[in-house]
């Protein structure tokens, strides 16, 4: 085995030790999922069992990742991103970042609709930043009722109750950076010292 293969394989055990807990997903709870017994997790995260597809399949459907991801394997080929649309809640997500844990990116798009819907505000685990990128957002954040033009941002811990829509009836294009509970986005908006 070369050199360069062996260092992508090394990095495999602690990529998914780093994404299960990332997740907080317990080495008990995992093997209960995917029907992969604890101790080979474990041997597998420490590097003492050495990764196969068998074991690397339920685990990417699991985390929801590319099998290339779970492993680091270097990019060939195209290098274009081809980005795989996601609909939810009658809205489309585009993920702007393939890399598991940490803070993920989206892009947003809430369509157009001649009726404005109702706000059913959600909660979850997780901060969230969003930036208006077009159209004018409506933001229901606790007792909040916001309205954000393209240029504005907010940041709100999820587990607030809120909800996403149209301020206007016209579509509306967001990024949105979304991160587990305690993982906040920082953004600085001049020079650094």
């Amino acid at each position: 085995m070369d050199r360069a293969t062996g260092d992508v394989l090394g990095a495999v055990g602690p990529r998914l030790r780093a994404l299960r807990r990332d997740r907080g997903i317990t080495l008990a709870d995992l093997a209960a999922t995917t029907g992969v017994s604890e101790s080979t997790l474990s041997r597998l995260e420490s590097g003492q069992r050495r990764a196969t597809l068998e074991l690397l399949l339920p685990l990417a459907r699991i985390y929801d990742v590319p099998l290339d991801d779970l492993v680091g394997a270097p990019r060939t080929g195209d290098p274009r991103i081809h980005l795989k649309p996601i609909s939810r809640f009658g809205m489309t997500f585009v993920p702007l970042c393939r890399r598991p844990g940490g803070v993920h990116a989206f892009k947003m798009i809430i369509p157009g609709r001649p009726e404005p819907l109702e706000p059913t505000p959600q909660t979850h685990e997780g901060f969230e930043w969003l930036y208006v990128l077009d159209g004018r957002l409506r933001l229901v954040l606790g007792e909040r009722d916001l309205a954000l033009p393209p240029g504005e941002a907010a940041e709100f811990d999820t587990s607030l109750p809120h909800w996403l829509g149209s301020a206007d009836g016209a579509a509306v294009e967001l990024l949105i950076l979304f991160g587990l509970q305690g993982v906040r986005a920082h953004v600085r908006s001049g020079p650094h010292p």
